[in-house]
């Protein structure tokens, strides 16, 4: 947790924050100033001492926030595993991004580990000495516990995650002001004729459900709600067209990070009493190849009586999204934002250093999006969104058909989702930074929980 402090212990652990001259703080030793002095004249960005069983961490100021984040993982890669509290002396934005950045480096998912205690990081507290702002600190810390949850579903195997499972851990949520939480089971999901979640569902013996959110606050700034709608493949076999496992099966648990992202950003939204009135939308189901299993060559009608040829049972997430997507229109939002893990054509095209973003809505709102992701580095590519794509996903038998061709597949897939929507519309394919792995610094290893910073800076900045 980050916290504001008024004193510092003599003997603790402190990063100082170092610009053209050092400001050293009572307690701190000569050797410390001395080492800070060669610090400020060598061209190295970080830096640190041991005295003892303490550390001292130097880190360069920079306008770039992201570089001190990444100083930041860094420091908790030296910092002892028993630290409980680490000092950080400097202000403002600086101040902030240490903290944000050690405390996302703390993140550990040890749940399954026999001696996870042995393992465990016992740093607690990161306490701030300089000028910072106490509500900011405050709202980072509500956004950064919002990550923890969406990293932990994500990391969750589908033995315990399921999609019961997941619409319980949302449920949670409850009991936060102004936030709702209803749960549609089965029985409601086929009375409302949502056939391509259903269909997706047909060859597991676990139940899909369909959760909805609604944070309101009293007054909000839209009279319209804005709808987060996220794909929540519990686990993804590709169903009878099956994956191979090697990098692909074995890491499908993570199919889900955008039900997380959408839903962490909602319960962030929710903790900071943001004054933006959300609804979120959250299909639920594993993906298998047992029992009646959907098969290549089915025609699926969808819940707004669209009809899909189904050519590959793995492109599974649209079927679920596009239900979703169409169950928004009744809700009658200003803006429809989904994320989704969609397509491995997302990860070809730019990798795992950023999420793709498309859409109809204005370019204003994709321009407020992207600065968003640049200003917590959860950066975004936009990318064309020409209606000629959807010819790709005509079919001969059917309305639409689920896959496209060879080209441009995020795209394509995108376009067809955007069939299913009556007002503005933006798609982020996440498929690349949702689940690394390969620990990226601060980003770790595994679920990152990536979204809910960049939404939750989107809508701290609404109009």
């Amino acid at each position: 947790m980050i916290k504001q402090s008024k004193s510092y212990s003599a003997d603790g652990h402190i990063a100082f924050i170092v610009g053209e001259k050092f400001n050293s703080i009572e307690g701190v030793s000569k050797i410390v100033s001395e080492q800070a002095e060669k610090f400020i004249a060598s061209e190295d960005e970080t830096d640190y001492l041991k005295i003892g069983n303490q550390f001292v961490f130097f880190v360069k100021e920079n306008e770039n926030l992201e570089k001190i984040r990444v100083a930041a993982h860094d420091i908790r890669t030296k910092l002892s595993k028993t630290a409980e509290e680490i000092f950080i002396s400097g202000d403002g934005a600086a101040a902030l991004a240490l903290a944000e950045g050690l405390e996302l480096s703390n993140y550990q998912f040890l749940k399954y580990f026999k001696e996870a205690d042995k393992k465990r990081y016992l740093l607690k507290e990161i306490s701030l000495l300089g000028k910072v702002d106490s509500k900011e600190v405050a709202t980072l810390n509500n956004v950064l516990k919002s990550v923890y949850w969406a990293r932990d579903m994500v990391n969750e195997p589908v033995s315990f995650l399921t999609a019961t499972q997941l619409s319980k851990e949302i449920e949670k949520f409850a009991s936060i002001a102004n936030l709702e939480v209803t749960v549609f089971e089965k029985s409601k999901i086929e009375a409302l004729k949502m056939g391509g979640l259903l269909a997706v569902n047909k060859g597991s013996v676990e139940a899909p459900t369909f959760t909805v959110m609604e944070y309101k606050p009293k007054n909000p700034k839209n009279k319209k709600p804005i709808v987060l709608v996220g794909k929540g493949v519990v686990y993804d076999t590709g169903g009878l067209s099956l994956k191979p496992t090697a990098s692909s099966m074995d890491l499908m648990k993570s199919d889900m990070a955008g039900a997380a992202c959408m839903a962490g950003t909602i319960y962030a939204a929710a903790l900071n009493e943001l004054d933006v009135h959300l609804i979120g939308l959250i299909p639920a189901t594993d993906n298998r190849p047992g029992g009646n299993a959907y098969t290549p060559g089915d025609v699926i009608t969808m819940y707004d009586g669209t009809t899909v040829e189904v050519l590959n049972t793995d492109a599974e997430g649209r079927m679920i999204l596009a239900d979703a997507l169409a169950y928004s229109n009744r809700l009658n939002p200003e803006l429809v934002i989904d994320a989704a893990t969609l397509t491995g054509a997302a990860v070809v095209a730019i990798g795992t250093k950023a999420s793709c973003l498309m859409g109809n809505a204005s370019q204003e709102i994709l321009d407020a999006l992207t600065k968003s992701g640049n200003e917590v580095h959860e950066r975004l590519v936009q990318l064309p969104f020409w209606d000629e794509y959807l010819e790709d996903m005509k079919s001969s038998v059917a309305d639409l058909k689920n896959i496209g061709g060879r080209y441009a597949g995020m795209i394509t897939a995108g376009k067809f989702l955007e069939h299913f929507v009556k007002n503005p519309y933006v798609h982020l394919d996440i498929a690349g930074p949702a689940f690394l792995e390969v620990a990226q610094n601060y980003k770790g290893k595994g679920g990152t929980g990536v979204g809910i910073r960049m939404l939750s800076n989107y809508l701290q900045n609404y109009k």
